[in-house]
């Protein structure tokens, strides 16, 4: 079996899992594929405003499915399709939602976990995860726009740990170090990043989006000024007056 990406809908909030028992919900690369198919269909969901990402049972992603790797590592070509049109396709799928992603992690966050996890907006964690990526193990390094995406988010010094010592990580350390936003009793963790699914659907999803495109492009390398010729194009949308309304009218906002 080589795994398989869950996708479900409840009202405003989407969840999508990573599954494949019995190997920790390790990528396998029908995965990557099918994450960059779920994900892209969000954007045909205009009610949808937050999205979950989890690990099926105990674990986030034990990394990748290493069962496939001499079937396509020890060629040059098929190693870059690998890296580039398949993990990075999953990747820049998540990177390019416009929907907030919270990341509900548990167990084990390896290697390819460890990347999905940099994609979301927010993460929270059980106190008993754990999280690194010690390919150096397998004999291989980590591509280079997956360490630009792991070394911006987790930081720079992080990275060079995981990635030069095959260092696992706690998550008190991480939340410490800025990459968790909450670490929380295990069996809290899904009601942790559910209590956070369900705060962003109470905001603007117009807000959530243009945020999302400024740090989008800010990430990418955009100057603010740059910015500046579409920046201010919601003044007249409903959204906004009703924000404004709302508050001056002390009632909650209806979006």
């Amino acid at each position: 079996m080589s795994g398989r990406i869950d996708l479900r809908i409840d009202g405003a909030i989407a969840r999508l899992t990573i599954a494949h028992p019995g190997k920790l919900n390790a990528m396998s690369r029908p995965m990557w594929r099918e994450l960059a198919l779920a994900v892209a269909s969000l954007a045909d969901r205009p009610a949808l405003r937050a999205v979950v990402v989890a690990g099926e049972g105990n674990h986030f992603c034990a990394g990748g499915d290493i069962s496939e790797y001499p079937d396509f590592r020890f060629d040059e070509a098929a190693l870059r399709d690998f890296h580039e049109r398949e993990v990075w396709g999953g990747l820049q799928a998540l990177l390019n939602c416009d929907l907030p992603l919270i990341a509900q992690i548990a167990g084990h966050c390896m290697g390819a976990g460890v990347e999905i996890a940099s994609c979301c907006d927010l993460r929270v964690a059980g106190v008993s995860a754990r999280f690194g990526a010690p390919i150096a193990r397998l004999g291989f390094p980590m591509a280079p726009r997956e360490v630009e995406l792991v070394a911006r988010e987790t930081g720079l010094a992080t990275a060079r740990e995981m990635l030069l010592q095959a260092a696992v990580i706690d998550a008190p350390t991480l939340k410490a170090r800025g990459f968790l936003h909450a670490v929380v009793p295990d069996d809290t963790v899904a009601d942790e990043a559910a209590t956070r699914a369900w705060r962003v659907t109470e905001l603007s999803p117009l807000a959530a989006r243009l945020n999302k495109r400024t740090l989008r492009a800010l990430v990418q390398g955009a100057r603010p000024d740059e910015l500046l010729a579409q920046a201010y194009a919601y003044a007249d949308h409903p959204e906004h007056r009703e924000g404004i309304d709302a508050f001056l009218n002390k009632r909650p906002p209806v979006f």
